[in-house]
């Protein structure tokens, strides 16, 4: 394979993400946005707005979250779907990450459901694990975090599926994007009162950490709750709009320790996860935080909140990844952990 370019892919429910390899190394990575509950078609859409390598002849490695997506009838049905997708539009040859049982070939893909459904935190962690041997990767993207235990060198999550590390806090469906406020909380301080919040995904936490300035432009990728802009002020009339209030109610200050709120209560709850699988007697207490996602710098907070040491992924792999890649390797953390396991495996 070392002629060849290696593309890692994660075909999610609401982003495709795609890094090309070559050589050992990261030379690009990139993230699109991808409607995929509109069906399997929208994949074709997101394809098409990729890099010209991504439809180019290489070996392909994919991984999944997407079969979660409402217009599949089951998970099984959602992987053979997905898999049969990069299998008849993928150039040259597609192999599917089955996270603990490795690569298998799309059409033994609905055999390996359980495998592949949502496997793409494995692919990360067991990268991170070739590198540093003891840690916790925290990949907050636009919709969930995973908080996935890393043991002598390999994944040690206690869950596996989804419904597993739901359990276990391994997975926490709580995002920097897409997250609706009131799933963070039922109540927020404004103007030296507690009020209930209203019961409606007017805000998300897009507007959050577009109000304090934390949101990286190039990941806020998917529209609004009301379909309407993106800009600061409009960002403070929907944050109005779950206390019950309009915009001109408060200032700029107001709104900002509103949003301030929101960041806490999201932070809590990782923390909350974060310090109990960091009690675990494996894991050693100069075990750090390796961060990435969209959300790193929530992750990077949680660090300091914890007082643990951190790093993150683009920094780790830095020595691997080309310029033109740096950018988008935090975000794109499976489909470059992917590519760099198929690649090294096959060379």
């Amino acid at each position: 394979m070392s002629n060849a370019k290696t593309i890692g892919w994660d075909l999610g429910g609401v982003h495709v993400k795609a890094a090309l390899i070559h050589d050992g190394r990261v030379q690009e990575a990139v993230q699109v946005p991808c409607p995929l509950w509109q069906g399997v078609t929208a994949l074709d859409a997101s394809l098409a707005l990729l890099p010209n390598w991504a439809r180019e002849q290489a070996y392909h490695a994919v991984t999944m979250t997407g079969e979660l997506t409402d217009c599949f009838a089951d998970r099984t049905a959602g992987v053979a779907a997905l898999a049969g997708w990069a299998a008849e539009r993928l150039k040259g040859q597609v192999a599917i990450f089955a996270g603990r049982s490795g690569f298998v070939a799309p059409g033994e893909a609905a055999s390996h459901a359980f495998d592949i459904a949502s496997a793409n935190w494995y692919a990360t962690a067991a990268q991170i694990g070739r590198i540093v041997p003891d840690a916790l990767l925290v990949d907050i993207g636009s919709t969930t975090a995973d908080l996935i235990p890393i043991v002598a060198g390999r994944p040690a999550a206690t869950g596996y599926s989804d419904a597993e590390r739901l359990e276990t806090g391994e997975l926490v469906y709580t995002g920097v994007v897409r997250t609706p406020l009131i799933g963070l909380c039922d109540h927020a301080p404004f103007r030296g009162r507690r009020t209930r919040l209203m019961t409606e995904t007017f805000a998300h936490a897009a507007d959050v950490y577009r109000i304090l300035g934390d949101l990286p432009p190039e990941t806020d990728q998917q529209g609004t709750g009301d379909r309407k802009g993106k800009s600061v002020p409009e960002s403070e009339t929907r944050l109005a709009r779950i206390v019950g209030r309009d915009r001109e109610e408060g200032d700029s200050h107001a709104w900002s320790a509103l949003a301030a709120h929101f960041a806490e209560t999201q932070l809590r709850l990782l923390y909350d996860s974060a310090s109990t699988l960091l009690s675990r007697p494996d894991l050693p207490p100069e075990a750090p935080l390796v961060t990435c996602g969209a959300g790193a710098f929530v992750g990077d907070r949680l660090a300091a909140r914890l007082g643990r040491k951190r790093t993150g992924l683009a920094e780790l792999l830095a020595s691997r990844a080309g310029e033109a890649a740096s950018t988008w390797i935090s975000t794109c953390g499976p489909a470059v952990a992917v590519g760099l396991i198929a690649e090294d495996t096959t060379r």
